[in-house]
């Protein structure tokens, strides 16, 4: 073992330096700086490099963390670049977004009075690196196949899926009714978090690798499902989910009450240079005014802080169970704290109450919410949450956000195949194993088959779905030659 390792018994824990919350609050910029290459290699030196690695086993992709963290501790970069590609299509976006603290830094078995390793900054660092310095090259196969696969959905399950089964050969087009490519990556997710620009250089290295993309192509709009089964020899479902959860009550269809994702696609789109009507008139803009957002989850974490860079008068999270119990990224929360944010926990809210402005037009002016307390654990094993008696009261909004989390949408209708197989929850039935639907030469992959989740599982299936597409492809063709 190098001497370089196991030094986490005299280096403190460090992340990149965090710009101060009062620059971040003026624009959306990421908000860590880079981390310099003598603090990277220290960083990476604290790894104990242990026999029984839980940051790997924690790590839905399955990253040889340690390996990647010795070599950059060596100053052994591109080495370190290659072993982290290996597993991961995109460790770049990883590094910047994945929760790190419920996932491989949550997990390192480095006692916790000196604090894990840093897993995730180290990340972004060697692949930014790759980047500036041209180790990242477009995809060449070995050799060029003939068939054709058809992927549903740039988002990251699809595009890790198109990488892997071009490195195979294949010729791959990718459809998506948006106009970029990304997904959520793109319009979901703000620029404090993920620079749309990271996204976009994946792009580019994707289209130079012979990957085809048809972008405003919408299934059952601009094309059929039976036309895109028409073209492939097989096609891979990766829609993501996107059917906002609703939050009911008296008042619920008052005019500024948005769903997330309208507020943050509409943030993101005026970010990348689009004139949105609803933010130009005033309804997706949270300039000015108090703001509320219910849930508590990331994405509800990327509405506030959103909202505070725009310039709200006051921004609130609503969320029905304690800052514990929340299943969002205590990160996320912390920053959003220093950001000015402010949490009313154990809060559910039961109504909305609107005013009539001088223009005649109701609208929105308060959340009528009652106070919970926790109460025994549920068959899912969290507390349940009980209304406090006589605990109500109202918070001031004039926009309020729902971020209650995201639902399939009718995939038998949107692909006009009545027979295809879903769930109770509207999500896409799989083999176990092998990522078929119950129609053969059809798969799928993603949030629209295990429900809304992190980008890294969405990452893991379309890696695990494109070794299973090769393996049908390959015994198709099997049995045809056999069958001659």
């Amino acid at each position: 073992m190098p001497e370089r390792m196991l030094q986490f018994v005299r280096l403190d824990q460090q992340t990149p330096d965090k710009r101060d919350s009062a620059a971040r609050r003026a624009d959306f910029a990421e908000i860590y700086t880079e981390f310099q290459p003598a603090k990277a290699a220290a960083q990476a030196s604290r790894c104990s490099q242990c026999g029984v690695p839980f940051c790997q086993v924690h790590c839905p992709l399955n990253n040889n963390i340690p390996d990647w963290l010795k070599l950059t501790a060596e100053g052994r970069l591109e080495e370190a670049y290659e072993v982290s590609a290996a597993t991961n299509n995109f460790p770049e976006i990883c590094g910047r977004i994945c929760p790190q603290d419920r996932l491989c830094e949550g997990n390192c078995v480095i006692e916790k009075g000196f604090d894990s390793v840093t897993i995730g900054a180290v990340e972004r660092y060697v692949t930014d690196t790759a980047f500036e310095r041209g180790w990242v090259k477009p995809i060449k196969p070995v050799r060029e196949r003939t068939e054709s696969i058809g992927i549903i959905g740039a988002g990251p399950g699809g595009l890790a899926a198109a990488e892997e089964l071009r490195r195979r050969g294949y010729q791959v087009v990718v459809y998506d009714r948006h106009d970029r490519v990304g997904g959520l990556l793109i319009y979901g997710i703000p620029n404090f978090k993920l620079d749309k620009a990271i996204v976009q250089r994946r792009q580019q290295l994707m289209e130079a690798s012979g990957i085809v993309f048809r972008l405003e192509t919408e299934i059952g709009r601009d094309i059929s499902f039976a036309d895109i089964r028409s073209r492939h020899a097989a096609v891979l479902v990766a829609t993501g989910v996107y059917r906002a959860r609703d939050v009911g009550g008296p008042g619920s269809g008052l005019p500024g009450i948005v769903p997330a994702l309208d507020y943050l696609t509409a943030a993101n789109r005026v970010g990348l240079g689009d004139r949105v009507a609803a933010f130009a008139d005033g309804l997706l803009d949270a300039n000015g005014k108090n703001v509320v957002v219910i849930g508590g989850g990331d994405t509800a974490m990327d509405c506030v802080r959103t909202a505070v860079r725009q310039g709200a008068t006051s921004v609130k999270c609503l969320y029905r169970r304690d800052k514990a119990n929340m299943p969002g990224s205590m990160r996320e929360v912390a920053n959003a704290e220093e950001e000015g944010v402010a949490f009313v926990w154990l809060a559910a809210p039961e109504a909305f109450i609107g005013e009539t402005g001088a223009d005649g037009t109701a609208r929105v002016a308060a959340v009528r919410a009652v106070k919970m307390h926790l109460g025994l654990p549920d068959a899912s094993g969290r507390q349940s949450v009980e209304p406090i008696e006589g605990g109500h009261f109202n918070v001031p909004a004039d926009l309020v956000i729902k971020a209650l989390g995201f639902d399939p949408e009718d995939m038998q209708a949107a692909f006009a195949l009545p027979e295809l197989g879903v769930s109770r929850w509207g999500t896409l039935k799989v083999g176990h194993s092998t990522f078929m639907t119950n129609i053969a030469g059809v798969f799928a992959a993603g949030d629209i088959v295990r429900g809304a989740s992190l980008v890294v599982w969405a990452i893991r299936d379309g890696r695990d779905a494109a070794q299973q597409i090769h393996a049908y492809l390959q015994q198709t063709t099997a049995t045809a030659v056999a069958a001659e």
